[in-house]
């Protein structure tokens, strides 16, 4: 199937150029297990797309790069992680709110992986142990429809880090966020499935408002037909 280079969709669901840019208060650091850079339905990558001041490291055991360490002692940034409370040893202060200390812009960490890989990552990073955890209570559950969670009430990657901007005080950057994660998951099954995006989407019609486009004028990119069976083309 053909696809676009950079979103890697199919053309007729390509995302460029509806990423919203997002200048928030907060900074994200994303932890990657090293398996999710290779998944399509991987969500940290449109943090990295959308929110400013992301940085992005691939997990290891062993090994701590040292720039994730330079940023993490870098006195602009307060760095906290993101994690249920119940993960947090006796030693770390548990937040529930985002603090905004002056001179200090928050500095969010997230284990971007799956839930069994996320809690060994946290569990096995000891230069996570010194650092506050901040502890999120959704009140909505997870609307990702594209991997199976077994338990609602977990967020993907991205539904975390809206969470985090809202709790921030930054309610539209975290609409614009969201609406654009519920934009990718449209996409996402229109590409894989081989049918049409849903222009009427709310949030694809949010994002155009947004952005100044009139969505009523938009003709739908045609469906590319699958590819013809071996041998179709001599019958």
């Amino acid at each position: 199937m053909q696809r676009c280079p950079a979103c890697l969709l199919a053309p007729h669901a390509c995302l460029c150029g509806w990423q919203p840019a997002l200048q928030t208060r907060v900074g994200f650091c994303l932890i990657m297990h090293s398996l999710e850079p290779l998944k399509p339905t991987n969500t940290g990558r449109l943090i990295a797309e959308t929110v400013a001041d992301t940085f992005a490291f691939v997990w290891s055991r062993t090994e701590t790069d040292p720039a994730l360490l330079n940023l993490l002692a870098d006195p602009a940034w307060q760095p906290m992680v993101v994690f249920p409370a119940e993960y947090a040893s006796t030693e770390q202060q548990v937040l529930t709110a985002v603090p905004i200390t002056p001179g200090r812009r928050p500095l969010l960490i997230v284990l971007d992986a799956t839930w069994t890989q996320a809690r060994k990552m946290f569990r096995k990073s000891p230069w996570l142990a010194g650092l506050p955890v901040l502890s999120l209570h959704p009140e909505q559950l997870s609307r990702y429809r594209l991997r199976r969670s077994a338990r609602e009430e977990h967020l993907c990657t991205v539904e975390v880090a809206a969470a985090c901007i809202g709790l921030a005080g930054e309610q539209q950057a975290a609409g614009l966020l969201g609406d654009y994660f519920d934009i990718f998951t449209d996409a996402y099954l229109a590409s894989k499935l081989r049918i049409p995006v849903d222009l009427s989407l709310p949030a694809r019609q949010r994002l155009a408002s947004h952005f100044g486009r009139d969505l009523s004028d938009v003709r739908p990119v045609p469906v590319a037909p699958p590819p013809a069976p071996d041998g179709a083309a001599d019958k």
